[in-house]
């Protein structure tokens, strides 16, 4: 039942992360999906978006949160 708590702790803390991260996202001095290493290429009648650095920053925050919570 301990883990299942944990659990919801660190969802929650994601849900409101991610509601800060929406509400005042204009405002910081970052940009999700314009960062560097985030390819567009638009042709006339193509267009191709590869969000790498956003991946890769999504990624990294997202291991070190599970790392501080799978510490015993």
């Amino acid at each position: 039942m301990e883990q299942l708590g944990r659990v919801l702790i660190v969802f929650g803390c994601l849900v409101v992360f991610l509601g800060i991260l929406l509400a005042f996202g204009e405002r910081l001095p970052f940009r999700l999906g314009r960062l560097p290493l985030d390819f567009r290429i638009e042709r006339d009648n193509f267009s191709f978006y590869l969000p790498l650095g956003t991946s890769i920053l999504i990624s990294v925050v997202l291991s070190l949160i599970l790392l501080l919570f799978n510490r015993r």
